[in-house]
């Protein structure tokens, strides 16, 4: 297998970013000679009492948009830090932890699983409460289908424990943390999912989640995301977001608010029919220019989740105010339908 060009160009980052960044090699995947590193890059203060969040991209090989996505950030705030001051500032009082390739061998071989045939987003020991929809939401039938979850009773594969040791170390250890993962789905709407996906009941932090939805709504009055707990769409085993999230949750002390961004791919789609031909038309832009322009679009979302980290203390609601959340965001996701 040849090596991915998104792992190229986060290698061809990180040599650009020198002593500005810190990277290492998280775990290698692969058989034989043909071996690739999981990286992990940080940026900002490494203190256990400052805020972080962490961007992930590439769990899924053939959706390349979410790694390129990531990437793209990435590059912007390795490029600004040469002159950015306020940029740098921010930085004095925040942590930033990029994995932009989780899945190098799914990358280079153009699959949504691992090379070992696992679904990275099946693989955690999360069992959904509900009834799931077949396949989709998770399976151990074979690996020769898609949405497998590996063998019972396994160690979680390679690529998916370096995540959840990434988190544990760099975002679960601190007061305050967000994390990102970019994908894209054959939907009609850019969505920003949260936990839970294994069962429909809110996550005991549904009030937080909706202030940050509420401060995002107001600053970006103008936006396209629809944002939602993911069990709105369906259910799934395995999830490592969920399973991460639970992790967190048993630390009355930590908060941590992990999120999903679900590209609507038929918006490309719809412009560009003969996507449809294209194992990765169906989940990428293909056409240039669409390309760009939705590298462009997600940023502004990827910078917001930055300054509301630095400044949580400032929206996490407390007392009377948290139960008034909780109240209308039950009421917006779980009692109505409103968007």
């Amino acid at each position: 297998m040849s090596k991915p060009a998104e792992l190229a160009e986060l290698e061809q980052v990180i040599d650009e970013g020198g002593s500005l960044v810190d990277a290492r090699i998280a775990c290698e995947v692969g058989t034989g000679n043909c071996r690739y590193p999981v990286y992990v890059v940080t940026l900002g203060r490494n203190m256990p009492d400052v805020p972080a969040v962490g961007f992930f991209g590439g769990i899924h090989g053939l959706e390349r948009i979410g790694a390129e996505v990531v990437l793209a950030y990435l590059r912007s705030l390795v490029r600004r830090l040469r002159w950015d001051d306020v940029l740098c500032h921010k930085l004095e009082s925040l942590r930033l932890v990029f994995m932009p390739v989780v899945n190098p061998g799914g990358l280079s071989r153009g699959t949504r699983a691992n090379p070992n045939g696992v679904d990275l987003m099946r693989n955690a020991p999360v069992d959904a409460t509900e009834s799931v929809p077949f396949l989709v939401g998770g399976q151990r039938l074979s690996a020769s289908l898609p949405w497998y979850r590996g063998a019972r009773n396994q160690p979680m594969e390679p690529e998916s424990q370096a995540v959840c040791d990434v988190v544990e170390g760099e975002l679960l250890s601190r007061p305050f943390s967000l994390a990102i993962d970019c994908h894209s789905g054959f939907g009609s709407r850019d969505r920003i999912w949260f936990p839970y996906a294994h069962t429909a009941v809110p996550i005991p932090h549904l009030a937080e989640m909706y202030a940050l939805k509420q401060i995002f709504d107001q600053a970006y009055v103008h936006h396209d995301y629809t944002f939602e707990p993911q069990s709105r769409q369906y259910l799934a085993h395995g999830d490592l977001w969920d399973y991460l999230y639970m992790k967190a949750a048993t630390d009355p002390t930590r908060l941590f608010l992990p999120m999903t961004l679900e590209m609507g791919s038929w918006l490309w789609v719809k412009k560009n029919p003969r996507q449809l031909l294209s194992r990765y038309g169906i989940f990428n832009p293909l056409i240039r220019h669409r390309q760009e322009r939705v590298l462009r679009r997600h940023l502004s979302w990827l910078e917001f989740l930055t300054r509301a980290a630095s400044s949580y203390q400032r929206w996490v609601p407390a007392g009377p105010e948290r139960d008034r959340h909780r109240e209308e965001a039950m009421a917006l996701w779980y009692w109505g339908n409103r968007r």
